[in-house]
């Protein structure tokens, strides 16, 4: 099970990003990285094909999970736990303890 899962609200630890929320669009297990709406944004030059106009977009790249963390009910960073409920296992907050919807 993944501390980090699609449509979580994260926070951004550490680099230009610090400190900004955003959620979780897709979780890549393999390489421990994310994207994150409106997180990590760069310029990528587009080659013109059928559907897509050519140009420079604005895209998300991907973040290491080591960079995230989980914001609580009250928009802080916390911890990830694990603890079984009803014999099934679900994330805790470590910070207030709640459960984690997911």
């Amino acid at each position: 099970m993944q501390k980090i899962r699609k449509g979580d609200s994260v926070v951004v630890l550490t680099g230009k990003d610090k400190g900004r929320t955003g959620e979780v669009l897709q979780v890549m297990p393999k390489e421990d990285r994310a994207l994150v709406r409106g997180i990590n944004m760069v310029k990528r030059h587009q080659r013109q094909t059928q559907t897509q106009e050519a140009g420079i977009i604005n895209k998300e790249a991907s973040i290491h999970l080591s960079n995230l963390a989980i914001a609580a009910k009250d928009g802080k960073p916390t911890r990830v736990g694990f603890q079984v409920v009803d014999g099934k296992k679900v994330r805790v907050a470590k910070r207030t303890g709640d459960l984690i919807d997911g």
